[in-house]
């Protein structure tokens, strides 16, 4: 465990009316507003690459439509309750803290197994996009050696960056998001004189079937994983201040950058509703501006693919590093560098899955990205209304402003759109999603049994206690 002078993080023990303090090191830099919004912004979006399948989907109107609403019925609701529980419990470790504290050790255990897996497989989604967006420069990257060849080669040199520290990577989000998100919009704002509503309300063209699946996923993707960043709590800077000011921010941000870019291209341009595939942002560009704006966007876009990378692989590290503090995994997937200070074995360990997983399909890395975070995002609803129910009283320094029946109903509308993603699944991504839930559980009775026989070494998790009743 860290020194005495280390950040330290409330987490409930058996009984209400105490918490166990778990201290986390204290010697890393910590993140402050500005680059956490961005890092928040990066774990969710990075800009509008990659909203063009909804239009390929389901046409204009419902591709604007599900960018309008979908917001307010999911990604909301899901920062609202990731402000409260990180500030309630700031710390590493995020959501598998409220599981635990909830419902006990082998739900705790299963959100970060759940989380994790979710979180690598995505992670694998952003090397591919990149290099979707570079083959149109390049066209040696669009199949074979040369293509597989790059992949990993990004792969590895986006987990040395991490590597380095997350304050570079927090800054670095920040010079990122700018330069991905300015051509967006300097391509609305020249669009402005072509666009013609009628083509909003447009439901796609004749002949063209609509892909529910391809569409509610493409929502979901682009619009998920804000509590990501609760994994990282404990390097934020007076994270009971900064979270909530940090989460609104990178809501605003991050609706305004897909639905004014959208809205733009889909009023101003003619275009088979076919050609909208990943990528096409670039080549509407052109069209609208020219050549020039083409090539910032597909440069942009790797630029965003390597914010959305480094973002969500921090949040996998961190959240290894804070199940080990806490107990849930041995000691040793607890270890920084001692140059950079940073957990290197969980970065290690989520680079080696993300790599084992770069070369599926990139549909279904996104279904069994989705499906996994579906159901950890289930029981992240149910622990926020058990602790709202069993422990009123702790200190939440924000505290969504709802009673519990109006929150039951806030968490039921969203989790009634997990079942329709896990429902409309494929069936290699229920293959891929069954054998590793199958594997979330046996990896906790495997953990159980090495503490029981003391062949590893873990921490224990109790600390000093103090009230919060």
């Amino acid at each position: 465990m860290a020194t005495a002078d280390a950040t330290t993080l409330a987490i409930e023990t058996e009984t209400p009316q105490s918490t166990t303090i778990v201290k986390s090191a204290g010697k890393t830099k910590k993140l402050t507003l500005i680059p956490l919004i961005f890092l928040i912004y990066f774990e969710v979006a990075g800009g509008p690459y990659g909203e063009e399948p909804a239009v390929q989907a389901a046409g204009p109107f419902l591709a604007i439509l599900g960018f309008l609403i979908f917001p307010f019925i999911w990604s909301i609701p899901e920062a609202l309750i990731t402000a409260e529980l990180s500030t309630a419990f700031p710390g590493n470790g995020g959501f598998v803290i409220w599981a635990h504290h909830a419902f006990g050790p082998f739900f705790g255990s299963m959100m970060g197994s759940l989380k994790f897996l979710s979180g690598v497989i995505n992670i694998a989604a952003f090397p591919v996009l990149c290099i979707d967006y570079l083959e149109k420069l390049f066209p040696i990257f669009s199949h074979g050696k040369p293509r597989n060849i790059a992949i990993s080669v990004s792969t590895l040199l986006l987990s040395f960056l991490n590597f380095t520290g997350l304050a570079i990577v927090g800054y670095v989000a920040v010079a990122l998001g700018v330069i991905s998100l300015l051509p967006f919009i300097i391509m609305s704002v020249i669009a402005i004189p072509s666009i013609r509503p009628k083509k909003w309300i447009s439901m796609g063209q004749k002949g063209v079937k609509k892909d529910w699946n391809l569409f509610f996923n493409t929502l979901f993707w682009n619009l998920n994983f804000w509590d990501n960043v609760s994994t990282m709590a404990g390097e934020v800077e007076k994270p009971k201040k900064t979270f909530p000011v940090a989460l609104l921010s990178a809501v605003i941000l991050t609706c305004l950058g897909y639905i004014i870019p959208l809205m733009a291209v889909t009023g101003a341009v003619d275009v088979d509703q076919t050609e909208w595939e990943s990528g096409y942002m670039a080549n509407a560009a052109r069209t609208i501006s020219g050549q020039w704006l083409k090539y910032w966007i597909e440069i942009g876009a790797v630029l965003s693919g390597i914010g959305l990378f480094e973002a969500q692989l921090s949040s996998c590290a961190y959240q290894l590093l804070g199940m080990a503090e806490l107990g849930f995994l041995p000691k040793f997937f607890g270890l920084r560098s001692k140059h950079f200070n940073t957990p290197w074995v969980g970065i290690l360990l989520a680079t080696v899955i993300t790599l084992g997983v770069s070369y599926m399909d990139f549909t279904d890395i996104i279904g069994a990205a989705n499906f996994l975070y579906s159901l950890g995002m289930l029981l992240e609803f149910s622990a926020f209304i058990w602790l709202r129910w069993k422990f009123p009283a702790l200190e939440r320094p924000y505290r969504v402003p709802m009673r519990l029946p109006a929150l039951v109903i806030m968490c039921l509308v969203p989790s009634g759109f997990l079942v329709v993603i896990m429902v409309i699944a494929t069936k290699i991504v229920y293959l891929i999603s069954g054998l590793m839930t199958i594997g979330a559980i046996g990896w906790y009775f495997l953990i159980k049994y090495c503490k029981s026989k003391k062949w590893l070494e873990f921490n224990d998790g109790n600390q000093d206690k103090i009230d919060v009743l």
